[in-house]
């Protein structure tokens, strides 16, 4: 009994050392030494900008500035606003831009999804591209965006997305916890490709569409793997850039949520991601489902210690007591705190492993339940 515990422990705390700081290194190591070059051009492509929109009446008149603000050919783009049932001051606002050639579509509330697929449908242009209400563009981030299309093999682009500075420690963690996952996902690019794109902007080629089912959660990871799985490259380009407003943890979790949820769907809808028609199929094993194997081995952890060798049993526990003390303790300390410059990353770490656990929810619920606006300190 206290050699199957004590493996049992020692695994699971191998692989949570493994997914969280083995693998990166060797992700940067391997990304290093076997990168895939992506030939670019400076081809000016025709585009359609797709901007599915429920109620941002907030966001919508400084995002559609944003757009026409962009250093591209404006006879080249195609602007599509598709409001999804919006019952505040989102389609006004839109449609006061149709003069600048904004074409604004009213469908019933149906999700993001069939948003976006009503949108495309209404695109007539090479390049399909997708953005967010919430973040603003850098005026080159189509153009460099579009420029990795050069290279035939590229199928989808991803800009790459910066959270501005947070006021509080929390938003800073979690601005700290998306530059981690930034490199990620440039290393992945490096070797081949990423498992998705940024929700906020990314672009596929016209001729790579296919109509999203309704109920999906991730449509940044769905719509470009299938492309993958057509043979074609989903690749992130640094140089096209978007920007957030900071989240506060709490927002971030709910947020976290919907993903790791959506990471479950993910995986039951494209089963031949755990397969060998995954050409990154180790990394996706390493650097994206592994993250969902977090919260369980912390779990195992837990119950295993009981079963110890009484030599071990003790300052295991005292160990993983001590880990989640120092997260709770987070709550108490006032923003600025300098201890909280160990406390809060411990905190975000275990409230995104939360995340993973309750994401398994979109197997027993309507994954559009898992739908929350996320909340942000900054509105205008």
């Amino acid at each position: 009994m206290h050699l199957f515990c004590t493996v049992i422990a020692a695994t699971a705390i191998f692989l949570v050392i493994y997914i969280v700081v083995l693998y990166p290194v060797l992700l940067g190591i391997i990304s290093s030494r076997r990168e895939k070059p992506v030939r670019k051009d400076s081809v000016l492509r025709s585009v359609s900008i797709v901007m599915a929109v429920r109620n941002g009446e907030k966001f919508i008149e400084r995002k559609l500035h944003s757009i026409l603000g962009l250093n591209y050919p404006r006879e080249l783009m195609q602007i599509i606003v598709v409001s999804d049932g919006s019952d505040d001051g989102t389609d006004a606002i839109a449609r006061s831009f149709e003069s600048e050639g904004v074409h604004v579509v009213r469908i019933p509330r149906g999700g993001k999804c069939a948003a976006q697929n009503a949108g495309v449908s209404a695109a007539t242009n090479e390049i399909l591209v997708f953005t967010d209400v919430r973040q603003t563009l850098h005026p080159d981030c189509l153009r460099n965006a579009l420029a990795p299309f050069g290279d035939p093999s590229v199928g989808a682009v991803s800009a790459e997305l910066h959270i501005r500075s947070g006021q509080s420690e929390d938003e800073r963690d979690t601005g700290l916890y998306w530059k981690y996952e930034v490199w990620m996902r440039k290393g992945m690019s490096r070797l081949g490709s990423t498992f998705g794109c940024n929700g906020p902007f990314y672009a596929l080629r016209r001729s790579l569409w296919i109509p999203i089912p309704t109920d999906i959660l991730l449509d940044d990871a769905w719509l470009p793997l299938t492309a993958m799985f057509k043979g074609f490259r989903i690749v992130l380009e640094p140089t096209a850039k978007a920007y957030d407003f900071p989240t506060a943890i709490d927002s971030e979790f709910r947020r976290k949520v919907r993903t790791q949820a959506g990471l479950y769907q993910i995986a039951r809808v494209m089963p031949e991601l755990l397969s060998s028609r995954n050409p990154m199929r180790f990394h996706f094993l390493s650097g994206k489902f592994g993250r969902v194997l977090i919260p369980y081995c912390l779990i195992l952890l837990a119950a295993a210690t009981f079963g110890l060798p009484p030599a071990l049993r003790m300052p295991s526990a005292c160990m993983q007591f001590a880990f989640y003390s120092v997260a709770l303790l987070d709550l108490l300390l006032p923003s600025g705190f300098p201890l909280k410059r160990l406390t809060s990353p411990v905190r975000s770490l275990v409230v995104l492993a939360a995340a993973a656990l309750f994401g398994v929810k979109v197997y027993f619920v309507p994954p559009r339940t898992l739908w929350k606006e996320t909340t942000v300190r900054h509105a205008a």
